[in-house]
């Protein structure tokens, strides 16, 4: 159901499409903001317009990367490709990047979106850091 054949005079080729790739973006953008969340289990990147309504998202969870492997930088690159890819398809060209959290495919996931030639405005971390930190111990009764 998911990949489309063509036939050619005589021949039966199939053309390996996805399914969310196969359909044309509902929403034309060409400047956007990239929300990268990485934390120690997962990576979430949520691309937004100037006005920060949600146009795609993907997840290394959603691309089937389980258990430990879905805080890896591998799988972070590879959803990053893949919200490029959708991103291109809707006609991006420029993005502002706000990274956050403290996970390993922070990096990794803004090579893979400049190496699929979009253009990156600026890059943010907002990863929140605590005032004041969790309660400290009970002191010690001898």
């Amino acid at each position: 159901m998911g990949k489309k054949r063509i036939i050619k005079a005589g021949k039966q080729e199939t053309k390996s499409v996805s399914k969310s790739t196969s359909r044309g973006p509902k929403r034309k953008i060409e400047h956007g903001v990239l929300h990268i969340n990485s934390t120690y289990n997962n990576t979430t990147m949520l691309l937004a317009d100037d006005k920060g309504g949600a146009v795609l998202w993907s997840s290394s969870g959603s691309l089937g990367f389980k258990g430990a492997k879905k805080g890896t930088p591998f799988a972070a690159g590879k959803v990053a490709e893949q919200l490029a890819d959708k991103a291109i398809a809707a006609g991006l060209k420029e993005i502002d990047i706000v990274v956050r959290g403290v996970g390993s495919g922070r990096e990794s996931s803004i090579r893979s979106f400049i190496s699929k030639g979009v253009a990156i405005s600026s890059i943010k971390d907002k990863t929140p850091v605590p005032f004041n930190g969790p309660k400290p111990r009970k002191p010690r009764r001898i």
